[in-house]
This record gives structure tokens, sequence and C-alpha cells, in this order.
């Protein structure tokens, strides 16, 4: 048995640099990188002021524990309080554990205004909101569930995007609606236009919370800030990971003062979560983003290579049958297993991630540049060509 858990189908390859948009092995090998870490890497690799930023703060101070002040924690919660809804921010480790304090805090809202019956949460069919036992009960996939019984009670789940059935659901122990802007593991599924305004009324008229993982899609994948700032919808609770660190881990949940009313020193905890490294790294992410004109070039550039992953379906209709997405986060839905496609994109030089329903991720950079997305663009129609060829 390996010395690694065998919890990975691992690639047989190790990158042993990264520039950029760019991975190397350690035999040279170079490729163009639109997996990103899984929508990690948004600012590439080795970027100049993350890099800069976690060397100053590794030669002055690692870790001293949430007992004392963390000034650049601070500084980190204030700016992203500062861009969104919320008043108040828990920082972890990863995406699921946002999630968790997410689920928590719904269950703790209730409790601490007399409501102790509200506790469970309803989710949209296709939701991966991570891997703790919770978080499987919350994504509901019979795949992820699979040996882990007795599933953790407390979940509910409607079909994906069926505001009506959402509603429908809602009983009287319901705390909160959780769902994605825009659904990544399951094939890059945008929510329905009008949808996530709609959640909004319900948890209103029902007096529950509204809770969206932006884990994927959020921190400018999409084209702004957060994923669902494009329907001028404020949810009450948001979960947050994967770019704010750009590579290091750190996780966010964020919540608007009322929501978070449950929570009080004790009732949550993290050993590391928004250590001094971690925000160091998070703030220098924060510097990036948030530049003027940084989110419009991610726009700019998304428009770009959405139209030139259109044109795939009319050229190689054999092998492409449909683009989706939003902003950065697109999906190619494929004829041809999508591990083969991935396969063969990744033998090419162009590194890719397989989604639910035969789809294959693209996540590059956000910072990532035109002649950058020529390549990609290049290497896909290559391979769509040499598919179509071949009859697979």
């Amino acid at each position: 048995m390996s010395v690694l858990m065998p919890t990975y189908a691992r690639i047989d390859i190790a990158f042993e640099k990264g520039e950029g948009p760019y991975l190397f092995t350690g035999e040279g090998r170079r490729y163009l990188d639109f997996a990103a870490g899984i929508a990690v890497n948004a600012l590439g690799h080795a970027h100049p002021k993350l890099v800069a930023a976690l060397k100053s703060q590794a030669e002055r101070l690692w870790h001293v524990s949430n007992l004392y002040q963390i000034p650049e924690q601070q500084r980190l919660a204030e700016r992203l309080v500062a861009n969104c809804f919320a008043d108040t921010v828990f920082f972890c480790n990863s995406g699921a554990e946002a999630v968790e304090c997410g689920i928590k805090l719904c269950r703790a809202y209730h409790n601490v205004n007399g409501n102790p019956e509200r506790h469970r949460v309803i989710t949209a069919e296709g939701a991966f909101h991570g891997r703790t036992l919770a978080t499987l009960a919350a994504g509901r996939q019979e795949k992820h569930l699979a040996g882990f019984a007795p599933m953790v009670e407390g979940f509910d789940q409607v079909p994906f995007g069926d505001a009506d059935a959402m509603a429908a659901a809602v009983g009287p122990e319901t705390a909160a609606i959780l769902v994605e802007p825009v659904q990544g593991e399951s094939g890059i599924k945008p929510v329905p236009a009008g949808y996530l305004a709609r959640l909004r009324q319900i948890a209103d008229a029902s007096g529950i919370l509204l809770f969206f993982d932006e884990v994927q899609c959020g921190l400018g994948r999409t084209g702004k800030l957060f994923a669902h700032q494009w329907e001028g919808v404020a949810p009450d609770v948001m979960a947050l990971a994967k770019a704010l660190g750009g590579g290091f881990p750190i996780g966010a949940c964020l919540a608007s003062e009322t929501a978070a009313a449950g929570m009080q020193p004790g009732s949550h905890g993290s050993t590391f979560g928004g250590n001094p490294l971690a925000v160091a790294v998070g703030n220098a992410v924060l510097n990036v983003i948030l530049e003027e004109g940084f989110l419009e070039s991610v726009a700019r550039h998304a428009g770009g290579l959405r139209q030139r992953l259109e044109g795939l379906v009319d050229r190689h209709p054999e092998v492409v049958e449909e683009v989706r997405g939003e902003g950065l986060m697109l999906g190619l839905k494929v004829k041809p297993t999508n591990l083969d496609v991935v396969t063969a994109l990744r033998e090419a030089g162009l590194l890719t991630v397989p989604a639910g329903e035969n789809v294959v991720r693209l996540l590059p950079p956000l910072n990532i540049e035109s002649a950058q997305i020529d390549e990609a663009v290049g290497i896909i129609e290559q391979v769509c060509a040499e598919l179509t060829e071949s009859g697979d």
C-alpha cells in the first residue's frame, strides 16, 4: 500500500515549479494551467506580490493562536466586510470548514432567537459543499456518501434552480437555504436568472437565513467580486476559500450581524484559521483583485474566451456539445468521456479539470492574458480535430 492514503487517483506527473499560468515538470515540460488548483491559484503561480507578502511575514511571525489579536487578520476581515453584505468574518482553513461554520451559525441564530427546532438546511441537487460528514450530507451526492453511513441528519434537497420546490420545502424546522450561485463540481451550472432574488424573498418570508457557498465561484471568478452580486442579491451568510489565499490554505465564513447573533466566545474555533501567514497572503490577494480595472479585465477576457469556445460547438459538434458557466468559470460539455478529453488536453499541454455531466472545467488564473487564451484555444481546437478524426 502507498504511504499516501489512496484517496486520490493521482496522475503520474510531478511539477517542480510554476510561473504565472504555467507549470513545469522536473524534466522541463511546460503546461498551460487552466485548472489553477481547481480555482485556487487565482493569480497564477508564484505571483510576485504574494511571494513577497509570504516571505516578509515568514521572517517575522508564523503562528500565535486566536487567543491573541492578529492585526492582519483584522485588516483582512475589514476589507472583506467593506466589499460585501457582511458585518463579521470567521477565518478557517478550507471551504468545507467555512461551510461547516455557516451551518453551525444558522442553527445558533435560531437557537438564540428561541427557535431551537429550526435546524434543517435545504440545498439543491448537484450541490457540492465539502467532504466533512456534515457537508457531504448537505451535498447529498451518493458517490460521495457511499461508505460513510449513517448520513448526518438535518438536510433536505430540492431540484437545482427550482424556486417553487425550494419554497415548498420550507417547514417549521427549516433554518436556512444553502446554494452555490454557480455549481462547480456538478458541471459548471449557473443558477437561472432571478433565482437568487426569489430565494431571498422565500427566506425573508419564512424567517430563515440565506446562505451562499462561493468557495469556487467567489472572489472575482465570475467577473464580479462575488457571483451573487450580478443579481444584486445579498445573502445572510457566505462561505469563501480557494482563491482567497491564492494557493495558501485559508477559508472564511462571512455573515451579517443579525445572522451571527448566536456566535459567542467558545461557540466555534480553529487552531490555524486566520494565522499570520494565511492572512498576509489573503491581504496580498485582495490587493491585486481590488485594483482598479482588475475585475473589468476578468470580465473582458472571459467574454473573449467564451466567444472563442462557442465557435467550437459549430466547428466540432462531434466533440463539444455546449459551453457553460460565468466569467472565467467555464465548462465544455463534451460527447466523448470528459476524462478522455481532459487526458488528451493534458498530453497536448493544457491542464483542465473534469466535472459532473461529462463536463471539462476551464478555470484559468484571473490575470490570464489574451496570448495565453489564444494558446489554450489553439490546443483545444487541435484536440477536438484529433478526436473528430479518430471518431472518439
